[in-house]
């Protein structure tokens, strides 16, 4: 019996075995090449013995009957040598865990591939078959922008799995939507994905996990996945359903689909190369070994002619022609005899380091010529012994003055009376500014250390209206507060009365998500419209708060030419920054609009 456990190995004289991909409970699955068609094929190798090989055949022609293009459909199966054999289309791409493994997808680009999925599901649905294990690496992107099912049926056979049931298959939509909006997975079967929090059993809703989940998506997953005790009916019963859903949040899915393939066009991962001969040859019948031939003696090579240095100067040469032999020669004048060397240098005197003592009877110094006389007319007082001479210069004649001094003299005069200058300047303002000018430097200089320290960076955010039915406050403008343009903003319903005790709500606000646990040193929010008073919470965990009723707020303000500063006394430490606005101001209703949010370490 043929094990087919080598690359090189060909099943039915077609499919050659070229990498072993995966090999677990003693199924293989292998990348091969069709010999036949020239090009790249899936096969799944189990042993004929085994409990699942009548599955997996039975999986395989369920499978076969769809022609969606969206699947990797099965070409073939069979039984060889004691093996069972599924052969599928190959697919390049990168699996949605791998996707997942650099971050949650944005919504609408989540909502459009588990669209895609949706339908897929749906059409397979209707011809009576289902997938059987819906988990992120069963859902591929190809080269192309395109989505791909993989596994389908089959894969649950290798697992061990039960036929699969559509209303099953319902929930794992859900759940795969749940995974591209957060980065975790709810379902039950196995997946690398990273398993969602729970909270009493059941998953936490994706706006809990991950700040700026859109509230449909959220209610999708939320009532499929945990759906509240008793009758219940929230239309999201197929996959049918949940793909018109879907598609209808994503608007034009074929915008998004061109949008995918576009962003694929850059993509530099090697391809599978073309395997053009993989039929193997035989190997050849080696032939005998000749009789060693004695070996020639090796005939000494001409010297090589000496190249020249790059000393050596070119000298002019005539032909001579021999008229014995026709070859000709070369004369060449002898060479000019090479010039003297030059004289060798003369050892130069050593300079002493003093002066050396007069001959006695002579003075020490003895003046330049008509020096006295120079320095008798500008002394300034006789003193009865002459005029001090001046020291004897090597130099006859030469002025003792040295060049530039009188420049650098003059500098050094001009740049300390600036100096002086600006420093009258700077105290006779300082002390006229001195009475009115406290307050403005104390918020200059707050001002200037809150912009000195970093920004940090948020991965989401979304609004907070828990006293409001249904509980939102324009939850889809609530990302323009973090997009780091001023002109747009978020903005509160309008109200007829102001929040507070004797309004309609006590507040409404948005939520910061910082994506893990930090210091948070203050916030700067820009409003644009004043007074607008807020409170600042900074909340730990891995959920988003759903109110601030018990919560202590750690800074407290009301915003000043459209700008608002909230400052914790200590620094606070958490994930989730929560902007609770208290008073918003009147502009024919109470109106909050925030246009930036900025937190700081």
């Amino acid at each position: 019996m043929t094990a087919y456990r080598r690359p090189g190995d060909v099943i039915v004289d077609r499919y050659r075995l070229i990498d072993l991909l995966n090999e677990a409970r003693g199924a293989r699955f292998w990348l091969a090449w069709d010999n036949i068609l020239a090009r790249h094929v899936a096969v799944h190798l189990i042993s004929e013995d085994d409990p699942r090989a009548d599955e997996l055949r039975a999986a395989a022609r369920r499978s076969a009957r769809l022609l969606d293009p969206r699947l990797l459909r099965v070409l073939d199966i069979g039984t060889i040598a004691g093996n069972c054999y599924v052969v599928n289309e190959w697919g390049e791409g990168v699996s949605l865990n791998n996707m997942l493994a650099e971050g949650p997808l944005a919504p609408r680009r989540a909502a459009w591939l588990i669209g895609e999925v949706s339908e897929t599901i749906a059409a397979a649905h209707a011809s009576g078959v289902a997938h059987g294990r819906l988990v992120p690496e069963n859902v591929l992107i190809d080269e192309r922008g395109s989505v791909k099912v993989i596994g389908f049926a089959v894969d649950a056979a290798l697992h061990g799995l039960p036929e699969g049931r559509t209303s099953t298959e319902v929930v794992d939509l859900a759940g795969l939507l749940y995974a591209a909006l957060t980065g975790k997975w709810p379902g039950i079967s196995t997946s690398s994905v990273k398993p969602a929090p729970q909270e009493h059993g059941r998953a936490l809703r994706p706006r809990q996990v991950r700040a700026g989940v859109p509230r449909i998506l959220d209610t999708l997953c939320d009532e499929v996945l945990s759906p509240y005790p008793g009758p219940h009916d929230h239309g999201y019963d197929s996959a049918a359903a949940i793909a018109t859903a879907l598609m209808e949040y994503v608007g034009d899915p074929a915008a998004m689909a061109e949008a995918e393939a576009a962003s694929r066009r850059g993509n530099t991962h090697p391809r599978l190369p073309r395997i053009e001969a993989l039929v193997l040859a035989p190997d050849p019948v080696p032939e005998p070994d000749p009789e060693p031939e004695p070996e020639p003696e090796p005939t000494p090579e001409p010297e090589p002619p000496a190249r020249p240095s790059p000393a050596e100067e070119t000298v002019a040469g005539a032909p001579v022609f021999y008229d014995d032999s026709g070859d000709v020669g070369w004369v060449s004048p002898s060479p000019a005899p090479p010039p003297p060397p030059p004289p060798p240098f003369e050892e130069q005197p050593a300079r002493p380091l003093f002066a050396p003592d007069p001959p006695e009877g002579r003075a020490v110094r003895t003046p330049r010529p008509g020096a006295e006389q120079d320095s008798a007319q500008y002394w300034p007082w006789e003193t009865g012994t002459g005029a001090v001479p001046p020291a004897p210069d090597d130099t006859p004649g030469e002025d003792d003055s040295v060049p530039g001094r009188n420049w650098m003299r003059t500098a050094w005069i001009i740049a300390a009376s600036l100096l002086i200058l600006v420093a009258m300047i700077y105290a006779f303002n300082r002390g006229r500014d001195t009475d009115g000018a406290s307050d403005d430097d104390e918020d200059s200089r707050a001002t200037t250390t809150t912009s000195a320290r970093a920004v940090l960076k948020p991965v989401g955010i979304s609004d907070l209206d828990p006293y409001g039915d249904p509980p939102e406050e324009n939850s889809d403008r609530a990302p323009l507060a973090i997009d780091g343009d001023a002109a747009t903003a978020w903005q509160t319903s309008g109200y007829d009365q102001n929040f507070g005790p004797g309004g309609l709500k006590p507040g409404v606000g948005l939520v910061v998500d910082l994506g893990e646990e930090k210091q948070v040193g203050s916030a700067v929010a820009t409003v644009l419209n004043d007074p607008t008073a807020a409170e600042l919470y900074v909340v730990g965990g891995d959920s988003a708060p759903t109110s601030v009723d018990d919560l202590d707020p750690v800074a407290s303000a009301t915003s000043s030419q459209g700008r608002l500063v909230l400052k914790p006394g200590d620094a606070a430490t958490g994930r989730w920054v929560v902007l609770w606005l208290t008073s918003v101001p009147n502009d024919g209703s109470y109106r909050g609009r925030v246009a930036e949010i900025q937190v700081r370490e």
